[in-house]
């Protein structure tokens, strides 16, 4: 996500317009201030040796070699936190969180009590957050880091820490603050792993009243943690990493003492976290009756390297290589896409040989960011045109009810998803959108599985998605001019949640499209 789509999201439409245009003007500043304070480089702990989830594991290694894990989709909202929560609550050994954004809502604060419910019980906990929406965190992530068996570091910090004083920043550092870890990845003691596209906070687990999304991610047990704690020692080590006493903040035990009472009496107050319990409990049953369900398989973890990034790297190529080598089919569910001409003809070269191509992404309705769909609209003909058929998220699915965790009943859906799966074998799932900013800025990462049972799953959920009751289909009249088709009506004009977002869509148009 971009800071223009930060603003976006979350300041006054006018605010984000002025400050979006002074953010794109901006020239290319200097690298990260030599001054901070560096740690020494440090390692992930060797997988565990006791505990659930190292017997997990060692079953798989067992009976498929030490290269294979036991992988699962976590496609419901609910499932997605509670398989969190499993993790960590049964760590014995270690836990590292890396994630871009770390809301301080009910889900924020639900994984955070129980992280530190973990330290506290011996596991070493490691937490990487990109820095972008940590402002007015100072204090907690402070304290945080001087807890027994807790260490925090943040990606790529601002040296400013009030908002007044970023904007000036990002004028001097724009292309360094303009490099966010897009990355999401937890691990537990070297033996699971969950790779995906959500961030922690309650729009990503469907418990946010304004809008939820539909989401995905990879839940794995065996090597698949392995490759990812190569993955986190990276970025762990990499010069754009500090730690968090580097924050010009004075200790204050009565603070620690005051916000944890309080983290713990919200959590256990929440309506929307009963169905997930605020303690910690034994996951021993749920986790042994998810064994029958695991489809054992190799993957490889591919990710970008943590550094200032000036052009598409290991997870473009690796995803370009990825699609070019489709032979009969490709099922593609993206939140954000803006492509280029050349992708097109690649894709139109795909279909021209016989390749089924069915893409999925966000209509106008259900996004959270219509500028990135101020760029996108201009290319839906194109991509009928290249007879790749074109499906657009309904604001209102069917699935909501699976997007939605009750209590909550939101306003919208949008689609957070970022996955792929080729000729019915090989699958990707992960956190990089098909725009310019995943290409070329942010960091990325995704898991690539060769598993013809794990493809069959997936493309159970990619299917149903793209049914009428839960997207529209985009076709072309003999105007060569778009409509939308769903199970319910046929608009000759794109869908959307009211007239404020449709202006929205054409002033942020105006912007370079390089920044979403």
């Amino acid at each position: 996500m971009s800071f223009a789509r930060v603003l976006n999201r979350f300041s006054k439409p006018l605010t984000a317009t002025l400050l979006t245009l002074l953010l794109a003007a901006c020239v290319l500043g200097p690298d990260m201030r030599e001054d901070l304070i560096r740690s020494e480089p440090t390692y992930a702990r060797p997988p565990a040796n006791h505990g659930v989830l190292a017997e997990m594991a060692a079953e798989i290694y067992a009976k498929h070699g030490e290269d294979h894990s036991g992988f699962r989709l976590l496609d419901r909202s609910d499932e997605a936190l509670l398989w969190r929560l499993a993790l960590i609550d049964s760590a014995v050994s270690s836990l590292d969180i890396q994630t871009y954004l770390w809301h301080g809502d009910n889900v924020g604060r639900l994984i955070l009590q129980r992280a530190v419910d973990a330290a506290r019980r011996g596991v070493h906990v490691r937490l990487i957050v990109d820095d972008l929406l940590t402002r007015g965190q100072d204090q907690l992530i402070y304290e945080l880091e001087l807890r027994p068996n807790i260490e925090i570091r943040l990606f790529n910090p601002w040296q400013n820490r009030n908002l007044r004083s970023r904007v000036g920043e990002m004028l001097v550092e724009m292309e360094r603050l303009n490099t966010r870890m897009h990355d999401k990845l937890i691990i537990v003691d070297g033996q699971a792993a969950i790779v995906g596209g959500r961030n922690i906070g309650d729009h990503y687990f469907g418990l946010n009243k304004d809008y939820n999304f539909h989401d995905l991610d990879l839940l794995g047990f065996g090597h698949i943690a392995i490759q990812a704690n190569a993955m986190f020692d990276h970025f762990w080590n990499s010069e754009l990493v500090v730690s968090g006493e580097n924050l010009d903040t004075e200790t204050d035990p009565e603070f620690v003492e005051e916000t944890w009472n309080k983290t713990r009496a919200s959590n256990a107050a929440a309506p929307e976290l009963k169905a997930f319990g605020a303690e910690a409990r034994d996951w021993s049953a749920e986790l042994a009756q998810g064994k029958s369900e695991l489809r054992v398989a190799t993957s490889k973890l591919v990710y970008d390297e943590a550094e200032i990034r000036t052009g598409g790297e290991n997870m473009a190529q690796e995803m370009f290589n990825f699609l070019a080598q489709a032979q009969s089919e490709l099922l593609i569910t993206n939140a954000y896409v803006i492509p280029a001409q050349r992708a097109l003809d690649r894709l139109k070269e795909l279909t021209d040989r016989g390749v089924k191509i069915r893409l999925l992404t966000n209509s106008l309705a259900s996004h959270d960011v219509p500028a990135v769909n101020s760029h996108y609209k201009e290319w839906r003909d194109d991509f009928v045109r290249a007879n790749v058929e074109l499906y657009e998220l309904r604001a209102d699915p069917a699935i909501k009810s699976m997007v939605d965790v009750a209590p909550v009943v939101s306003e919208f859906t949008g689609l957070h998803t970022k996955a792929v799966v080729r000729d019915r074998r090989h699958v990707f799932i992960g956190s990089m959108n098909f725009d310019p900013r995943s290409l070329n800025i942010n960091t990325e990462a995704g898991a690539f599985i060769d598993s013809p049972e794990l493809a069959a799953d997936l493309i159970k959920v990619m299917e149903r998605d793209m049914q009428p009751e839960n997207a529209w289909q985009v076709l072309l009249d003999e105007k060569g001019k778009p409509y939308w088709v769903n199970s319910d009506e046929t608009l000759t004009r794109q869908p959307a949640r009211g007239t404020g977002q449709r202006v929205m869509e054409v002033l942020l148009g105006i912007f370079p499209k390089e920044q979403y």
